[in-house]
């Protein structure tokens, strides 16, 4: 019976190592698979390459997990919020390493590595520092990049639904990268706020089909301030 519900984070975590690249979800602080990241910090696996939308909001979630130290690189759209005091300090330090990718681009390498493309052209950035060092060619008169996919070790998301063979439905803009990562990645763990019975999703909602997750964790709800950061008593 295949079921893939996993007893706990530690769990789920248990076979990310050192040196990892490790997909996370999240556009903002929407979507953010927060309690993933803590998991990943109590693991304690170093020496990461993270891939997200951005570099951490104040101290909590990706912020906490690149203040531990455990973060090599990070590759992301946005770095650099009114709160993401953690990742200017650390990249200022010559403690971390970035790498820019631009919105689309970041979400496209993904999808490439999941659909197994080799490379693509793309033309944003050319002309750009962003294009330093990079193959580009001419297609019918416009100027392209040549761009590789971004494969992951494990993939951390979080979705709304799911059952046990691992098909996930998500919420709104949580749904952000998600989806891509979840085929990126050799390892996808995801959490959700409610566990559903085989059948219960319909096959035409379903967003991430079960093949690609290899752990589904319960989370409960978590009620939020301005921000998206969980509410302090």
């Amino acid at each position: 019976m295949i079921n893939k519900i996993a007893d706990s984070a530690a769990q789920a975590l248990a076979g990310v190592r050192d040196g990892a690249t490790v997909l996370i979800g999240g556009f903002g602080t929407a979507g953010i698979p927060g309690e993933l990241i803590d998991a990943l910090i109590e693991h304690g696996a170093r020496d990461l390459t993270v891939v997200n939308n951005n570099a951490g909001n104040a101290d909590q979630g990706l912020a906490a997990l690149l203040k531990a130290g455990q973060v090599r690189k990070i590759i992301c759209s946005f770095p650099r919020q009114v709160d993401s005091y953690v990742f200017d300090e650390l990249y200022r330090s010559g403690k971390l390493e970035l790498e820019l990718v631009p919105q689309g681009n970041l979400a496209e390498r993904l999808r490439a590595a999941g659909a197994g493309i080799g490379a693509f052209f793309c033309p944003t950035a050319y002309g750009t520092e962003l294009a330093a060092g990079k193959e580009t060619r001419e297609i019918n008169g416009k100027h392209y990049v040549l761009e590789y996919p971004i494969h992951g070790d494990v993939a951390l998301i979080k979705a709304e639904k799911g059952d046990r063979w691992g098909n996930l439905t998500y919420r709104m803009s949580a749904r952000n990268f998600g989806p891509v990562m979840a085929t990126a990645a050799k390892t996808t763990i995801a959490t959700v706020h409610e566990v559903v019975e085989l059948g219960a999703l319909d096959p035409e909602a379903i967003v991430t089909p079960g093949i690609y997750v290899s752990h589904v964790l319960k989370i409960e709800r978590t009620a939020t301030q301005a921000g998206g950061f969980k509410k302090t008593a």
